[in-house]
């Protein structure tokens, strides 16, 4: 019997998808779990396994096009199978591509298929790159995307140009336009004392030390203890209830480079702040080369957005539902501190909490960012 194929719905927040690359083509074999495609949704490019064996007997949806899911993308059934009850009334599916046709395409060359992320095959499909000449600077020698940036097709820029937004920029839209117009926010703001904080990470680059800590790491350990101490931030809005949630799983802001990514580690009050380390820079080198399963960004109980790095000294977040909370953390910076009655030289970081009101008041968010403030500046306790 006949099986349909169609464009799945992969994540809560997906609408549409882009099917990437066919890896089947009409008429060929099919088994049940073989990979039929790759699919990009609004967080990662996944793909798409075959429910049923059989013969690819039709393609509807050709490459680089995005569908609504749910959509009718192809169709497995027996070499002399008739078709027509499954592709009787079926229009042509509503598709679009993805991108601006170029005006002209090089010959995509063969790629090894499996030392590369599918985002970066398909940069390299699309820029026809080989990557059999690249070595790759990932993990396990992996293809990431700065190893084929400088491959990569340069255009002369125009005064204007417009880029159509991806399926990730898509969901950032919905997302935060459904969070920061209904979602009552409120913003307070802390400085902490990051002298021994910055000792630690320091010491923690130098051997015998095997696995260096980062300030990122310390702040999720900070705001796990907190959170346990004021489980009333570890919450949700869910209309006639408020939800508490049992386990404390921290949403990690990610910048990539077409959007951002949230991926959640898990259960961090239960863990120490060596198996926060690892398990974030795990997960991140995961999101960074879109390897994220929809379980391992959905769900965030709390969340921490951290531009640091890009030197911004505070700022506030939006906050992303179901989280009732959002911290974001500014950059360390050398400030005059008056202590007993001197002016010293200090290590100061600033961090704003946005909170949904619904949930949180303003004494509790308080009182939750003293706590979190003392195990941040004793952080060798954490």
């Amino acid at each position: 019997m006949a099986s349909r194929v169609i464009m799945p719905k992969l994540t809560d927040s997906m609408e549409e998808g882009v099917v990437v690359k066919w890896r089947k083509t009409e008429g060929e074999l099919v088994e049940s779990g073989d990979v039929l495609a790759e699919i990009e949704t609004d967080k990662a490019v996944m793909d798409l396994e075959a429910f049923a064996s059989g013969t690819l007997r039709k393609i509807l949806v050709p490459e680089g096009t995005t569908v609504p899911s749910g959509t009718l993308i192809g169709v497995i059934g027996e070499p002399d199978e008739d078709l027509r009850e499954i592709l009787e009334g079926t229009s042509a599916p509503t598709a679009r591509p993805s991108t601006p046709p170029p005006t002209a395409v090089p010959a995509s060359p063969p790629d090894d298929g499996g030392s590369a992320s599918p985002r970066v095959r398909t940069l390299a499909r699309e820029h026809g790159i080989d990557l059999r000449t690249i070595k790759g600077s990932g993990p396990g020698g992996r293809i990431v995307e700065r190893d084929i940036e400088p491959f990569l097709a340069k255009k002369d820029q125009p005064a204007v140009r417009e880029i159509l937004l991806n399926q990730m920029r898509k969901a950032i839209v919905r997302m935060t336009t459904q969070s920061k117009a209904p979602v009552p926010h409120f913003y307070v703001t802390i400085e902490v004392d990051m002298a021994e904080g910055l000792r630690m990470v320091e010491e923690s680059k130098k051997p015998p030390a095997s696995s260096p800590i980062s300030i990122n790491h310390l702040i999720i350990a900070a705001a796990a203890r907190a959170l346990k101490q004021h489980p009333s931030l570890n919450a949700a809005f869910a209309g006639e209830v408020i939800r508490v949630f049992a386990a404390i799983d921290i949403g990690i802001a990610v910048a990539l480079e077409d959007g951002l990514i949230v991926p959640v580690l898990r259960d961090c009050g239960a863990k120490s702040l060596a198996q926060i380390a690892g398990s974030e820079r795990a997960l991140v080198a995961r999101a960074r080369n879109r390897e994220l399963s929809p379980e391992e960004y959905q769900g965030a109980t709390f969340l921490i957005s951290n531009l640091g790095k890009f030197d911004v000294e505070s700022f506030s977040a939006v906050i992303l539902p179901p989280a009732a909370a959002v911290l974001a953390v500014g950059s360390v910076r050398e400030v005059p501190v008056v202590k007993d009655g001197r002016v010293e030289v200090g290590q100061r970081l600033k961090l704003t909490l946005s909170c949904d009101h619904r949930v949180v008041d303003g004494a509790a968010a308080a009182q939750f960012l003293q706590s979190f403030k003392r195990m941040l500046e004793q952080a060798r306790a954490l």
